[in-house]
């Protein structure tokens, strides 16, 4: 498919407003103006946008939810944090088109009836916080962001914070939670944000990604944006694909598309002509795949199907020479190490994960420690607090489920497929 999204990203010197204009930039904005704020939101409710942070909960009915609630002030937030590993899609946007960012975020305060907005991102991205606060100063100079928008009368004030660089910060209660000055630990819900969210006011959260979509949307009709990929979850997918594949990089491409199309077509195969092993379709916080799952469309119902989730759109290859039980090892040191150790099942669940990975890889495990880690992991997915704690025991399992063997291979003593330490 024609890029959409990234249309703009190898267009020199993007970052400045005149070449954003130039390509065409803020005619969504001008052009939602034009129409009433339950307007817009209705053409967002149309074309089926779904949150593209992961959850995939459609992004017009969190907005009329804000709306509806009739309390004031409202917020807005671009949630910008993108701590999943293997991802790598925001960056992109934050760095080379800041303008698009800051378009969507002025047609969703315009629908939801917000009048100051934040863009939250991470500490690791100095060069994208640098980026977008030249462009909020240039955007303000201008008259597009500030008081009385392009003498339309509406207001919006935009800021960014810089989180400290914390996982659980993209959950967006957590991230709420660190604007306000606290550490960040997720809130229990209900309420959630879009009733009573930054500083108990109504806040809508939406990620970077999903925000970007909704000039398009507004500029080219509901209709056209419901005609790309999957009828069910439409519109195009940026995937970040990584890991031991030909062409690692970013795609865009229609939802809905398979695994082996992205991977093999796309991605160009397996390095050094190697057999796939197994596949992360959604970021670390997802259930891998295998080989028998290469048909599996990349869209929420086809992924839920084959057991796992879309995720972030981080898809992350390893081919036969990858040990699982070692990257299941890593991935429970990363969980264990960012849990905001709020609730118990979180907090003690991923180090027992890891005191359990770490006991087999040094070869002193026994066959009861994979029933253990199993319990555990169930314990932990049925009982955290928040869905980033639910979620951080999907990848462990999986490889349980699926490479069995190799674990009672690092139990026995025999040698380890990785020949890791």
């Amino acid at each position: 498919m024609k890029r959409v999204l990234l249309k703009n990203i190898d267009t020199p010197n993007n970052r400045d407003l005149d070449v954003y204009i130039s390509s065409g930039g803020y005619n969504a904005l001008k052009k939602a103006y034009s129409m009433s704020p339950v307007e817009v939101t209705d053409e967002v409710i149309m074309s089926g946008l779904g949150g593209r942070g992961g959850a995939w909960y459609p992004t017009g009915k969190k907005w009329k939810a804000s709306r509806e609630t009739g309390r004031t002030p409202k917020y807005l937030i671009a949630n910008a944090d993108e701590g999943e590993p293997g991802t790598f899609k925001d960056r992109v946007f934050l760095e080379k088109d800041p303008h698009m960012l800051i378009e969507g975020m002025l047609i969703a305060a315009y629908a939801i009836g917000a009048k100051s907005g934040y863009i939250y991102i991470r500490g690791e991205y100095p060069e994208g916080a640098n980026v977008l606060e030249a462009a909020i100063r240039q955007a303000e100079e201008r008259g597009y962001l500030g008081s009385n928008i392009l003498g339309s009368g509406n207001d919006f004030y935009l800021k960014v914070y810089r989180g400290a660089g914390a996982y659980v910060c993209g959950e967006d209660s957590a991230l709420i939670e660190s604007i306000e000055g606290n550490r960040g630990h997720c809130r229990l819900k209900p309420p959630y944000p879009a009733a009573e969210g930054l500083f108990s006011m109504p806040t809508v959260v939406n990620n970077v990604e999903t925000l970007v979509n909704v000039p398009h949307i507004i500029e080219r009709g509901a209709e056209w944006f419901a005609s790309i990929g999957s009828p069910k979850y439409p519109g195009p997918k940026i995937f970040c694909l990584s890991g031991n594949v030909k062409r690692p990089g970013l795609y865009e491409l229609p939802t809905g598309i398979t695994l082996r199309t992205l991977i093999y077509t796309h991605g160009g195969g397996i390095t050094a002509g190697k057999k796939l092993k197994a596949v992360i379709p959604g970021g670390l916080a997802t259930s891998l795949l295998t080989q028998e799952h290469l048909d599996v469309r990349m869209d929420m119902d086809g992924l839920i199907a084959a057991g796992s989730s879309i995720g972030s759109g981080a898809v992350i290859v390893m081919d036969e020479d990858v040990c699982m039980v070692h990257a299941a090892k890593r991935a429970a040191k990363f969980f264990a190490r960012e849990s905001c150790g709020k609730c118990t099942p979180c907090r003690e669940g991923t180090r027992r994960m890891r005191e359990i990975l770490e006991r087999i890889t040094d070869g002193k495990g026994r066959e009861s420690d994979l029933d253990l880690m199993k319990e555990l992991g169930e314990a932990v997915q049925e009982t955290a607090l928040c869905g980033l704690g639910g979620s951080c025991a999907n990848f462990i399992l999986s490889t349980l489920k699926y490479f069995r063997h190799e674990y009672l291979t690092h139990i026995h003593g025999t040698a380890c497929p990785e020949k890791a330490a």
